[in-house]
């Protein structure tokens, strides 16, 4: 898809109308071939038009005010510049040159009183993620399945509590619902896992290289120690959520088989009659609830299939 670059900086609004056009017509593509491999997208990560919507969202973004390892945070740099710093990162991504710099660590509470840490990008990591997710969340979306709410466009938890809702109310009176939470999710992804997942749909080599590329950027630590990124894409990345929903999204598909093996509500209605077991889980980014009308036992044995099915 060879897009011709336009010399001067576009508006917002237009910027806003061609991307918007573009990502349809990504998603339209995805979603008529789900076999379909996408290629010569890398043109689209330093198009002008991509690079200031990621700018203008990476401003706006509730974590402006906090810099990374460069200590430039988004709020800082003044409007006269922006052009500069895009056309930069442009020049650099196009050239294959851009190397993403390590994130800072940073240590914020959690509800149960534990740390969790945040990975903060530098100012032109947080650019370049957010136009990658411009460019692969429409494809991905495609493909991913209805019971995922988490950091999903047009989708949040309100709309997960609903379903929980339907579920667990008459007629389909699912009163048993086990909550699972995948520890250390974002941690533990495995690249070369997760580039499978990602090659199945991206053929283009140099956005796949640009993602290698971040998930191997590294951490540095409070006291400046560098530790290396084996595994997992920082939490407080804007790209991290979309990587860690194309990772579980194997284990959604599992799940979404299963309900499918089960047949229609009078199918199920007379597995239930016999003591049989249905599922249906809902999860919202790595905090999964199962609804289901089985015996303890029994579900633990599905569980367990679970896991070592999409281990």
């Amino acid at each position: 898809m060879n897009i011709e670059t336009p010399m001067r900086k576009p508006s917002l609004r237009e910027a806003e109308q061609r991307v918007l056009a573009m990502q349809t017509k990504l998603h339209q593509w995805a979603v008529a071939d789900h076999g379909r491999r996408f290629d010569d997208l890398f043109n689209l990560v330093y198009e002008p038009c991509f690079l200031l919507m990621a700018w203008d969202k990476v401003r706006m973004n509730k974590g402006s005010k906090t810099a990374g390892v460069d200590g430039v945070a988004p709020r800082m740099v003044p409007d006269d510049m922006t052009w500069v710093v895009l056309e930069t990162i442009g020049a650099r991504v196009k050239a294959q040159t851009y190397q993403p710099r390590p994130v800072r660590a940073v240590q914020i509470p959690k509800a149960n009183g534990k740390l969790r840490q945040l990975g903060i990008p530098t100012l032109t990591d947080r650019i370049v993620q957010a136009v990658l997710k411009l460019v692969l969340e429409p494809i991905f979306e495609a493909d991913f399945d209805p019971c995922s709410y988490g950091f999903r466009p047009g989708r949040n938890a309100h709309d997960a509590i609903a379903e929980i809702h339907l579920f667990t109310s008459a007629p389909a009176n699912y009163s048993q619902v086990f909550e699972g939470d995948i520890k250390a999710c974002f941690d533990n992804i495995d690249h070369g896992y997760l580039m499978d997942q990602v090659a199945a749909r991206i053929k283009d080599k140099k956005i796949r290289a640009l993602l290698w590329r971040f998930l191997k950027a590294g951490i540095m630590s409070p006291d400046r120690t560098f530790k290396t990124s084996d595994t997992g894409a920082p939490q407080g990345g804007i790209l991290s959520p979309l990587l860690a929903n194309i990772a579980l999204n194997r284990l959604d598909r599992y799940f979404r088989d299963q309900w499918n093996s089960y047949g229609d509500r009078s199918r199920r209605y007379q597995l239930h009659q016999k003591g049989q077991p249905t599922m249906r889980l809902i999860r919202y980014a790595d905090l999964c609830r199962t609804l289901h009308k089985s015996a303890y036992v029994e579900w633990l044995v599905m569980w367990n299939r679970v896991v070592v099915s999409v281990a």
